[in-house]
């Protein structure tokens, strides 16, 4: 069934081609370029427009406008560009076509200041795309000498109007649009959905991009029929760089270092990237980027909080020291060839890699029992009422991740008709292979008298600890023994995905304006998988201490010494591996959770008409997209001693590995209709509204069913969901835009998103699930319904009216406001991941060769994760960070650069909401990094 449906979708689009190809040009066509006045680039979304016949195009890509159906004649063009200035160009129409080659100047009429270089050169170029795009979208770009505003594509798109990024270990990681999961998001590079690294999720984390491989970013916050349905945050569309944008040859160079407050050392980064054409049929461009990062996190976490004769506190604390060596290497390629003058081909590559080098020593705290006394800000605990166990562990772990992308295609223009098509294939890996995650070294306090501590809570982000008893023992290495060595043999998660793809349009000259017919299909096929292999190692033939592990801390938080020595664990296990004693039950157990496969298959197509009329554009119709998963995980059941198993009592702990499998479809009508309205020259209002759909995470429906049961017979459970459903929405855009001056605008919108089947994981009692019995379990489920209600402003603006020196003034804010509520299991709650309020504000200066910028980026708190009740549910803090960048240019050619990330020094804190105030569940400071730098550009 599913092969018929992909079939009839090509089939349609064969038909359209083989219409095309019968179908002849009626009448001349008009095109061109549009470009800078210095020659430096090729200038997107200009706007060209015939004044006789009141007809419009916006440039693409590589600056190239058309128009067909021209009657033979002559006529005006006018040619408009942010920060540029109106230029109007006389050209003479005659069978088969004209072409026109214009030039833009700065607005100023200056040519010394170039429009396309620097912080104007980005803003120009991001409002000049931004006005002209069908729906609302935002879009962040690199100047013309290849200058992208921060070192990684998360942290770039941090400026975006609606958008705020999550952080990992101080640097943005996974963007989140309009306070939304960034599950919600759908991401692609060069027209390629891109898989995710991780086992578990769909979001990618950008942060595997380097910034200095991307063209542009496109934040697309509607979507129109030809664009896939799979979001309802954005669509997040990465292009890296095309030899067809620049005018001339290009080769950059960059060269940093920079350096971490919290380790003390530098660390260096390389770039280069080139472009060049031969001749005008040709072009290659491409890139090399390679960054090591070392950086330092100080961290504190609690759980199990819990309430005993009025001290509250937590069961377990946990003291963590992360020192992480962090490498990013990129490399890109682009080829583009004109075939013909109605044929272009293209052909692109792009290769990031991640790698991490993650060291953390912890001091875990561990009680049996309740606090013996305490007050309303500490709680004391005393060996003698119950067991505190003490654990100093290590883990030595590297992890590589990598996205690899290629995409080939072409257009082809024959009068009325355009026809697009590409194929692309992606991949996205995460493995481990020798971590040692952990290795724990304990000592268990248990008699009266061995150890006394008491934990200070009145700072609620960094609770102290003090020893009141047992401090001798607590502090002697030698008392603790090896507990057991977990070793990550194999962890590797693939992601790959292959699209074809196929557009075909004919336009259509009426009396009253412009209409275009457009249709497509599109296929894409997916599989990912999880293995995991990983030996639990509980003995060793001989005695085996914490003394013999021994190095410093570099830890401020608290004083966790003693503490394993980073590289020594690693160097006794290869050399003595053979005296570690295997744990055959573990092992069996923690290797068999975890491995899943899930294939997605889908189908799609579509039909969308355009109508254009003077101020007044309309795209509206209709996408259809076909869904089939196929699902393999596995039934892990462990039995305790004395318990039942198919009738048989245990007389040992046993594990019992059941393989599972499921299948499904569905189909999903995806209508949708944009409306965008010039007001007047200088002032834009659009409207959109669409069906959206957003499928499960990968790990969510992984059949995955891990049940614990004790010799009672009691069932502890945690399960995967093959029969989830997606979320589905219906989306409501409405926005105004105020283009007031050249390099300028003020934007406010509203937005409103009704949410059906949206998912969070829940926790059950007492029941059975798809034929697996358990007293007590998580599964993730499918809510009722949700709403997301909320309002977005933006201003952007060069000062350049201000008197000298101020006229090299650039300001920007932007705020989001987010209202989030959903319905599950009979309780109201934020929807997971949402911040109700963001903001970015920027204030930049640029003049002659200076060019500054100081920006702030808030992110209010959010639910993380949804707990048995109120008290329970984990939340993430609000989020202040501060950058300050300056740059001077030493000549034309080359410029120094410096910046400052994280002044303020802003943590990441995760807490619960106790009936008494807030509960610490995470607590990480990062510090702040500075970089300096040279760039150079030929």
């Amino acid at each position: 069934m599913r092969d018929k449906f992909g079939r009839r979708l090509w089939m349609a689009g064969i038909s359209a081609l083989a219409l095309a190809a019968a179908s002849q040009a009626s009448a001349a066509v008009l095109s061109g370029t549009v470009s800078d006045a210095s020659g430096a680039r090729t200038l997107q979304s200009a706007l060209v427009t015939i004044v006789e016949l009141d007809r419009s195009a916006e440039t693409g890509p590589n600056g190239a406008f058309r128009f067909t159906d021209v009657p033979a004649g002559t006529y005006t063009l006018r040619t408009t560009y942010s920060g540029g200035q109106t230029t109007t160009t006389q050209v003479t129409v005659a069978e088969p076509g004209a072409q026109a080659q214009i030039v833009v100047r700065p607005a100023d009429g200056s040519v010394a200041e170039l429009l396309v270089v620097g912080q104007r050169g980005n803003l120009n170029s991001s409002l000049a795309r931004q006005r002209q795009a069908e729906g609302v979208e935002s879009v962040l770009t690199r100047d013309a000498v290849g200058q992208f505003p921060d070192q990684n594509v998360a942290e770039a798109v941090r400026r975006a109007p609606g958008v705020n990024v999550q952080n990992d270990q101080g640097e943005g990681r996974f963007i989140a649009v309009r306070g939304l999961d960034p599950n919600l998001n759908a991401a692609s590079i060069n027209g390629a959905r891109v898989p995710a690294p991780e086992s578990d999720v769909r979001s990618v984390a950008l942060d595997v991009v380097p910034a200095e491989l991307v063209e542009s970013i496109e934040i697309k916050k509607t979507l129109t029929p030809d664009m896939d349905g799979d979001t309802i945050g954005a669509s997040i569309e990465i292009t890296t760089t095309s030899a067809l944008d620049r005018l001339k040859p290009f080769l950059g160079l960059t060269a940093e270092g920079s350096y971490n407050d919290l380790t003390g050392k530098w660390s260096p980064k390389v770039a280069a990237d080139f472009s060049r054409t031969f001749g005008d049929r040709l072009g290659i461009a491409g890139g090399l980027s390679f960054y090591e990062r070392q950086f330092a996190t100080d961290n504190v976490e609690a759980e199990d909080w819990e309430e005993s004769g009025g001290v509250v506190s937590a069961k377990t604390l946990e003291y963590r020291d992360y020192d992480v060596n962090r490498t990013r290497k990129g490399a890109s390629l682009s080829v583009d060839f004109r075939l013909t003058d109605t044929t272009d081909l293209y052909a692109r590559g792009l290769y990031s890699q991640f790698e991490d080098q993650e060291y953390r020593r912890r001091l875990i705290f561990e009680m049996d029992e309740d606090p013996s006394g305490g007050s309303a800000t500490t709680a004391e605990f005393d060996s003698a009422d119950g067991e505190i166990k003490v654990i100093r562990d290590l883990k030595d772990r590297f992890e590589a991740q990598s996205i690899v992308s290629y995409a080939v295609g072409g257009k082809t223009l024959t009068g009325p008709w355009t026809f697009d098509y590409s194929a692309s294939w992606s991949k996205a890996r995460e493995k481990e292979s020798g971590s040692i995650d952990p290795v724990e070294f304990t000592r268990d306090f248990d008699g009266a008298g061995e150890l006394g501590v008491t934990f200070d809570y009145s700072d609620m982000t960094r609770p102290g600890y003090s020893i009141t008893q047992g401090l001798g023992d607590f502090l002697d290495p030698s008392e603790y023994e090896f507990d057991k060595l977990e070793r990550t043999t194999l962890s590797l998660a693939e992601d790959e995905e292959v699209t074809l793809k196929f557009d075909v349009a004919r336009s259509f000259v009426l009396e009253a304006g412009e209409l275009e017919i457009q249709a497509g299909a599109k296929s894409r096929r997916r599989e990912k998988t999880y293995d995991l292999q990983l030996d639990v190692y509980d003995g060793f033939s001989s005695d085996l201490t914490l003394a013999g592990f021994l190095g410093p801390q570099d830890y401020n938080l608290a004083t966790i010494d003693p503490v394993p020595g980073k590289g020594g664990v690693r160097g006794f296990w290869t050399s003595q591996k053979a005296g570690f004693e295997l744990d055959a039950y573990d092992t069996m157990l923690e290797s068999a959770v975890s491995d899943f496969g899930v294939d997605e298959d889908i189908d799609a197509g579509y039909l969308l008409a355009r109508y254009r009329s003077g101020p007044v554009r309309l795209v509206g119709g209709v996408r259809v997209e076909r869904t089939k998963n196929e699902m393999r995980g596995n039934l892990v059941e462990e039995v305790e001693e004395g318990g039942t198993y198919n009738g048989v009592v245990l007389t040992d702990d046993a594990v019992f590995v059941t393989p599972r499998s499921f299948s499904r479809d569905y189909t999903d009508w995806l209508p949708s209709a944009t409306l965008r309205w010039d007001a007047t020259s200088d002032f834009v209002v659009r409207a959109g509204a669409f069906r959206s759909v957003v499928r499960p995470g990968i790990g969510q429906i992984a059949p995955r069913f891990v049940i614990e049961q004790d010799d009672a017979g009691e069932r502890e459970g945690e399960f995967g969901n093959p029969d989830l459903d997606p979320y589905k929405a219906w989306n409501l855009d409405l926005s105004a835009e105020w283009y007031f001056a050249p390099e300028a605008v003020l934007s406010a919108g509203v937005f409103h998103k009704k949410i059906e089947d949206f998912i969070v994981n829940a926790e059950f009692e007492d029941g059975s699930f798809l034929g697996v019995a358990y007293d007590e379990a998580v599964i993730p489920i499918n809510g009722e319904e949700a709403t997301v209600t909320g309002a977005e402003f933006n201003y952007q603006q060069a000062l350049r009216f201000l008197p000298g020196p101020f006229d090299g003034l650039l300001v920007g804010f932007n705020y989001t406001y987010t209202d989030a509520e959903g319905e599950v299991l009979g309780r109201t709650i934020p929807l997971p991941a949402s911040a109700q309020h963001t903001y970015n504000a920027t204030l930049g200066y640029e003049k002659g060769p200076v060019s500054l910028r100081l920006a702030a980026a808030y992110r209010d708190k959010y639910l993380d994760e949804l707990g048995g009740d109120a008290e329970t549910d984990r939340y993430v803090e609000d989020h202040l960070q501060y950058d300050i960048s300056a740059k001077y240019r030493v000549s034309s050619n080359f410029q120094i650069v410096a910046e400052l990330v994280n002044l303020g020094d802003e943590p990441y804190v995760a807490y619960q909401n106790g009936p008494n105030g807030k509960r610490l569940l995470q607590y990480e400071e990062y510090s702040w990094t500075g970089k300096i730098g040279v760039r150079a550009n030929f």
